[in-house]
């Protein structure tokens, strides 16, 4: 029986010692890094690029040398017949004698080696093919800003919520240690049963609070695993702490930044949008020009009434041929002109867009910038109004265990004091936050 407990006890540290191994550690910048390789969007977004490569190459491969090779077999169940004039063998004129020209089975087999000489719409898609290129590698980079500032907010949250629970945690400690002692005043007479109700109605009200922010706990958690492309109950450990993180991520220079819009991915986008129209009006009137191409092709041909043509004293006959084709689009009844016209509006559409890009990126900078300026001094300011509610709430217990202030005056501040934590809480989430959209906007990684 002993040696069974000791078996026991020795798996069960094994498996203890196994699930903390298991658990992954992550700073801010490490779940980052992570993300932007497991994230399962940034996968996608990197298939996308390797996609766009191939069709590069297959777009590439279409202008250069082309073999193809093909073996044609065929066995007449009933032969052809031709019709002679009967004279040839000395039959009488106006008569016909049918003859059989063609062996029962015949097999040819040909490599024809072919070469695009010129086509206009090659040369457009070739470009457009780079240009479906750079587009993938624009979204993937879209993808990756946005993945950044998605393990961000996922971060902040839990950090928001385990800095909750450990500040809900003191307050309910401190909330039962004066509830128990306004009841033993209460109960020797010394205290109204008002100011008992009142602790009791706060102490339910910050219960209430703490239970809901556990069950947010978890969702934080399986929310942060889910952005990172890992299993949503993994064992995650966040190392960073989050007074520490507003003050990283707090810098003046981010609002001194240049606010051009060259290197905004949006603009980089829209540009490609306006490119690859321009390349559909250059693909509509290369179809008005010639094409050009050229072809050469040998084989071998064998005949006979048998399938023999394996043996040895088969025979077979050698052919080949060079050709040249030139195709000159001449008249289309006016349909290559309006598809190109049809084109050239789609282009000046797109270019009316490009420049409405433009502007919004312009004030979706400006936005940013004033949003996190704004959290730098609202941070400040709720830093303040927290120091200011700890004073009170100090304050108003200290007059109401000694009865100069009533219960309601206490709850009053107390309120006060736990309202001004978590807006002190959210004030540092919001720097992150807003940090990184303008470096997200300004396509700045800091």
């Amino acid at each position: 029986m002993k040696n069974k407990l000791i078996v026991f006890f020795s798996l069960l540290f094994a498996i203890s010692g196994f699930s903390q191994d298991n658990t992954m550690p992550f700073s801010l910048q490490e779940a980052i890094d992570y993300a932007l390789i497991n994230n399962r969007s940034v996968k996608n977004a990197s298939r996308d690029i390797d996609m766009a490569k191939e069709e590069k190459w297959q777009a590439t491969a279409t202008g250069l040398p082309q073999i193809n090779g093909a073996v044609d077999y065929q066995n007449w169940l009933k032969q052809q017949v031709s019709l002679l004039p009967a004279e040839i063998t000395g039959g009488n004129p106006g008569e016909f004698v049918p003859v059989e020209f063609s062996p029962k089975q015949n097999i040819n087999a040909t490599a024809t080696l072919s070469q695009l000489i010129f086509d206009g719409s090659y040369l457009v898609a070739l470009k457009a093919s780079k240009v479906y290129l750079e587009i993938s590698e624009n979204a993937k980079t879209k993808t990756d800003l946005e993945v950044r500032k998605a393990v961000i907010n996922a971060y902040g949250n839990v950090l928001l919520t385990e800095e909750s629970i450990k500040i809900l945690e003191s307050n309910k400690a401190i909330l039962e240690s004066n509830l128990e002692e306004i009841q033993k005043t209460f109960e020797n007479g010394l205290e109204e049963e008002e100011s008992v109700e009142q602790m009791q109605i706060t102490l339910s009200s910050l219960m209430s609070d703490y239970n809901n922010v556990k069950r947010l706990k978890l969702l934080a958690y399986q929310m942060f695993n889910i952005t990172l492309g890992i299993d949503l109950n993994a064992p995650t450990v966040l190392t960073d702490n989050l007074e520490i993180l507003s003050l990283q991520y707090t810098s003046l220079e981010a609002l001194a930044a240049d606010d051009s819009v060259e290197n905004n991915i949006d603009y980089l986008i829209a540009e490609n949008e306006v490119e690859s129209k321009d390349l559909l009006v250059k693909l509509a009137m290369s179809k008005g020009m010639p094409t050009l191409s050229a072809f050469v092709n040998g084989g071998y041909s064998a005949f006979g009434e048998d399938f023999a043509f394996f043996r040895s004293n088969q025979k077979w006959y050698a052919s080949s041929m060079f050709g040249v084709s030139l195709n000159i689009p001449i008249f289309s009844s006016l349909g290559r002109s309006s598809a190109t016209q049809e084109a050239r509006i789609d282009l000046e559409k797109a270019n009316e867009s490009f420049v409405e890009v433009e502007q919004q990126i312009k004030l979706e900078i400006a936005r940013a910038k004033s949003e996190y300026q704004y959290a730098i001094e609202d941070y400040a300011n709720k830093k303040q109004n927290l120091d200011l509610a700890e004073r009170i709430e100090r304050k108003n217990e200290t007059k109401f265990f000694e009865g100069i202030s009533s219960s309601f005056d206490l709850r009053q501040a107390q309120t006060q004091l736990y309202a001004a934590q978590q807006e002190y809480l959210q004030a540092m989430i919001d720097i992150i936050n807003k940090k990184a959209e303008l470096d997200a906007v300004l396509n700045t990684i800091n």
